[in-house]
């Protein structure tokens, strides 16, 4: 395989967790008289740009359809997240009703909403059918597609060019990286800025983060690959930030490299030796997540049949992608994990891809009342913690596994 940036011979191996189904590819009880197709799930690192990214199996159309049921609402956190990235980027760059905002990947609306309040012209790009009629339903305007070149182009001479794109948790998502970034200078305005997130990359290999991994994230971002992408492609970094969410993500604020003015603040080059101190060119760096993945699914999986021997009840929640990888990387099926909890009513009466357990609402945690509740997205934990406040009357436990497997008492909380 050659790497998706810079067409260098792919040797180096990250992490290999086998195989599984896409991670948000939730099957109906229908669908569970059916076989599910499994792809490999392997990463490779590539020794010349140093972009992090899985083998190529599965087409964007396959993972990112009309059912896609990722909707970025049902996080009170990102919600509040995108709250306040409204209003900073208002702040910050004085936006006014007389320029405009646009969301690429912009979901159910989650972030727009907040745009619009504000009375801000804006409008989303997103591909996927459910999340766009979502985002309708809240009175945006959605462009339902692929984003890249073709469709900046388009937009542009139809004189939809933006003064602020927004591109959060998306950087990840393209198979065609270049094509993608590519879109932003041709969309954006002469004076325009375009900011990204992203989960960084030192996270997830100082912490363990391997559950992050899945066929939907083509790639595994640190600033230094990022910063020559955008490069070759017309854009020029003027600043960063470091943000919690994700259990870690970079904040890249970019501009077009033609015609942008904006000062290059000092966090990018603090960025860029941050990586370079803990190795991020070097092989070595990239050594050691494997033999760390395989520690923490033994570390559960023995958590889970010692839960089951005991005759303890364990219940999951959080039907989350990362909980996909998680569970089909240590082989767990509902006769250890009976049940998945999740806010999500399209999710809710499903089964998770690959273990094939059951999605359940609240209320079955409630009435089930287990002894142990193991939280799959893990940098949700406090607000899961707060949010499953109940749990204490029955004096449930809560379990996260990533980046080590740790018991907390509702006492704790």
């Amino acid at each position: 395989m050659k790497c998706r940036h810079c067409q260098h011979e792919l040797t180096l191996s990250f992490l290999d967790l086998g195989s599984a189904p896409p991670s948000n590819a939730y099957l109906t009880a229908e669908q569970l008289a059916t076989p599910e197709t499994w792809y490999p799930l392997h990463i490779l690192v590539c020794e010349a740009c140093w972009l992090v990214q899985t083998e190529d199996h599965a087409q964007r159309e396959q993972l990112f359809d009309a059912d896609y049921a990722y909707f970025s609402s049902f996080s009170r956190s990102w919600l509040d997240h995108a709250r306040r990235y409204v209003d900073d980027m208002i702040g910050r760059f004085g936006l006014t009703t007389a320029q405009r905002v646009v969301e690429v990947a912009a979901n159910d609306g989650y972030l727009l909403q907040y745009v619009q309040a504000a009375g801000l012209p804006c409008y989303g790009i997103e591909p996927t059918a459910s999340t766009a009629r979502a985002a309708r339903d809240k009175g945006l305007t959605v462009v339902e597609d692929f984003f890249g070149r073709a469709l900046a182009r388009r937009l542009a001479d139809e004189g939809q060019q933006a003064n602020l794109m927004v591109a959060n948790n998306v950087l990840a998502h393209v198979p065609d990286i270049n094509d993608f970034v590519a879109g932003f200078p041709l969309l954006l305005t002469p004076d325009g800025v375009a900011t990204f997130e992203f989960p960084h990359l030192l996270n997830l290999v100082q912490q363990n983060q391997f559950d992050t991994i899945y066929h939907e994230h083509y790639s595994y971002l640190s600033l230094t690959a990022v910063e020559r992408i955008f490069q070759q492609h017309g854009l020029t970094v003027f600043d960063v930030e470091s943000l919690p969410t994700h259990g870690g993500s970079l904040r890249v604020f970019a501009q077009r490299t033609d015609t942008g003015q904006r000062t290059i603040e000092p966090a990018v080059a603090h960025w860029v030796n941050c990586e370079e101190q803990a190795g991020i060119r070097q092989p070595a760096f990239y050594a050691g997540l494997q033999q760390r993945a395989e520690h923490i699914k033994h570390e559960l999986l023995a958590f889970l049949l010692n839960a089951k021997r005991q005759g303890c009840k364990v219940a999951a929640y959080g039907a989350a992608a990362k909980g996909n990888t998680l569970l089909n990387f240590a082989g767990v099926r509902p006769d250890l994990l009976p049940y998945v909890v999740d806010l999500n009513p399209a999710k809710q009466g499903k089964f998770m891809p690959g273990s094939r357990i059951p999605i359940v609402a609240e209320q079955h945690l409630l009435d089930d009342q287990p002894d142990y509740v193991l939280l799959l997205p893990w940098n949700l934990r406090d607000e899961l913690i707060q949010q499953l406040d109940a749990v204490r009357q029955w004096g449930s436990r809560f379990v996260v596994a990533i980046p080590a497997l740790t018991v907390h008492g509702t006492e704790q909380a």
